[in-house]
C-alpha cells in the first residue's frame, strides 16, 4: 500500500508580521494533487496542522478545505495534534470530521478506543493499522500513561519511559499480516532540527530515543522537526520535515512529502516528492547599491538583509525600495554599533551637538542628516526654554 507522509504545515503562520495564507494555500494544494497524482491509499499528517492553538478564521478554512480534498482523492485521512494545535479543538472537529472520512486525534486514545486507526488499503486489499500518538508535554506524558496502561506514573518518571509505554500499550493494536504503521508528533535523539520550531518543546526532558519504537512498525511517521531526515533505528523512522519553510533559520531546508510504499511482509520504502509552491527564504548581504543590483536574481525570495555599510536615517527605506520582500532589515555585525562600555568620557566642554556627533561615531552613524536634525531639534527645544525664562523673569 502506499501513503504519504507529511506534517507541520503551521497554518497560520506570519513571517516578521507577513501573512503566508496565500503560499500556505498553494503548497497544501501542491499536496492534494500529489495524493491524487500518485493514488495513495492515506495521508498522514503528523501534528502542528496550525501554527497557533487559537488559529484564525481564515487559517481554518484552508485546513478544513484541504483535508476535504484529501478525502476526495479516495484515500485515508488521519491527522493528529501536535504542541501547536489545540488537542480539545481537533477533538471538537472529530464526529463531523468522520462523517467526510478523516479521523482527526487531539488527544491520545487507547488502542481500542481510536487510538489505533484500522483500515483496508484500496489498491491491495491489505488491512493497515496505524497507531496515532498525539505530542504530549513532560505532565501530559505521565497522565496519558497511568489512564491508558494502568500502571504507576511515579513522579521521578523521565518522558521517554512514558513514550514508550504509550507506545507499547498503541502497537496492541498492530496484528499480524497488516501493514502496521506508527504516527507520532515528538524529538528523536539525534535528529537535526530543522531552525523554526519552537525550542523549549524540543529539548532536554522531551527527548525519545529511536529505539523506542521496537521492531514491529513498518514505518515511524514522525513530526516535530522541520527538516525531512531519517533515523537509524530497527524499524524506518522519519520526519517529513515542513512542507514549507516556516522561518530564515529553515531556509536551506528542501520541502517534500514523503511517498511510503509498504508491504506485510517488507520494511518500507521511501520517495520524497519536491514541493515547489512555496517562496524561498534568503539571506543577503552587502551595500545598499550591491542588493539593489541584486533585485532580479533574488525573485520573490523573502528576504532577510544584513547592510554592510554604516547605519544611517532612511536606510532601510532604501533597502526596502529596491528589495520590497525584504522582511528583515539589520546592520552587518562589522558595521554595527561598538558597545558602549569602552566609550570614551565626555569633555566638560562639549556642546551638546559635539556629544551628539561623538555619540553616532560611536555608534557607527554617519549621516549629515541625522547630526542637522539633531541640531534643528535642539534649537527648538532651548529657543522655547529661553522664552519661559524671559517671560517668567519679565513677570
Amino acid at each position: 500500500m502506499k501513503f504519504l507522509h507529511t506534517s507541520d504545515w503551521h497554518v497560520g503562520k506570519t513571517l516578521k508580521g507577513s501573512s503566508r495564507l496565500d503560499e500556505q494555500e498553494a503548497v497544501l494544494t501542491e499536496i492534494v494533487s500529489l495524493a491524487e497524482q500518485h493514488q495513495v491509499d492515506a495521508v498522514l499528517i503528523a501534528g502542528d496542522l496550525y501554527d497557533a492553538a487559537a488559529p484564525s478564521a481564515d487559517a481554518q478554512r484552508i485546513l478544513i478545505k484541504t483535508l476535504l480534498a484529501l478525502a476526495g482523492t479516495g484515500a485515508q485521512v488521519i491527522a493528529m495534534a501536535g504542541n501547536h494545535d489545540s488537542p480539545g479543538m481537533l477533538d471538537a472537529y472529530r464526529p463531523l470530521a468522520g462523517h467526510a472520512g478523516i479521523t482527526l486525534l487531539g488527544q491520545p486514545r487507547a488502542a481500542d478506543r481510536g487510538g489505533v486507526v484500522t483500515f483496508t488499503a484500496r489498491s491491495t486489499g491489505e488491512t493497515v493499522n496505524v497507531a496515532v500518538l498525539p505530542f504530549l508535554s513532560q505532565r501530559w506524558a505521565i497522565r496519558a500513561a497511568d489512564l491508558l496502561t494502568q500502571t504507576p506514573a511515579e513522579a521521578a518518571s523521565s518522558y521517554d519511559q512514558q513514550i514508550r509505554e504509550l507506545l507499547t500499550h498503541l502497537k496492541t493494536g498492530f496484528t499480524p499480516g497488516a501493514v502496521n504503521l506508527v504516527m507520532a508528533h515528538l524529538t528523536v535523539s539525534g535528529a537535526v532540527h530543522g531552525g523554526g520550531e519552537r525550542a523549549a518543546q524540543t529539548i532536554f526532558e522531551y527527548w525519545v530515543p529511536a529505539s523506542a519504537f521496537g521492531t514491529e512498525p513498518h514505518y515511524v511517521a514522525l513530526g516535530h522537526l522541520h527538516r525531512r531526515q531519517t533515523l537509524p533505528a530497527s524499524c524506518p523512522v522519519a520526519y517529513s520535515g515542513s512542507p514549507i519553510c516556516v522561518d530564515f533559520g529553515e531556509q536551506d531546508n528542501t520541502p517534500v512529502v514523503v511517498l511510503v510504499d509498504a508491504t506485510p511482509s517488507t520494511p518500507a520504502r521511501t520517495t520524497d516528492l519536491p514541493l515547489a509552491a512555496g517562496r524561498r527564504l534568503r539571506t543577503v548581504r552587502g551595500t545598499v547599491a550591491d542588493l539593489a543590483g541584486r533585485a532580479e536574481e533574488l525573485g520573490d525570495a523573502f528576504l532577510r538583509v544584513y547592510v554592510t555599510e554604516p547605519a544611517r536615517a532612511g536606510i532601510r527605506e532604501d533597502v526596502l525600495e529596491a528589495l520590497p520582500n525584504a522582511l528583515e532589515i539589520r546592520i552587518d555585525p562589522e558595521f554595527a554599533a561598538t558597545a558602549s562600555a569602552g566609550r570614551a568620557a565626555p569633555k566638560p566642554d562639549q556642546s551638546p551637538s559635539e556629544l551628539f556627533s561623538d555619540y553616532c561615531a560611536q555608534r557607527g552613524v554617519d549621516d549629515t542628516r541625522v547630526q542637522a536634525l539633531f541640531d534643528e531639534l535642539h534649537d527648538t527645544v532651548t529657543s522655547a526654554a529661553d522664552a519661559v525664562l524671559t517671560t517668567g523673569t519679565g513677570a
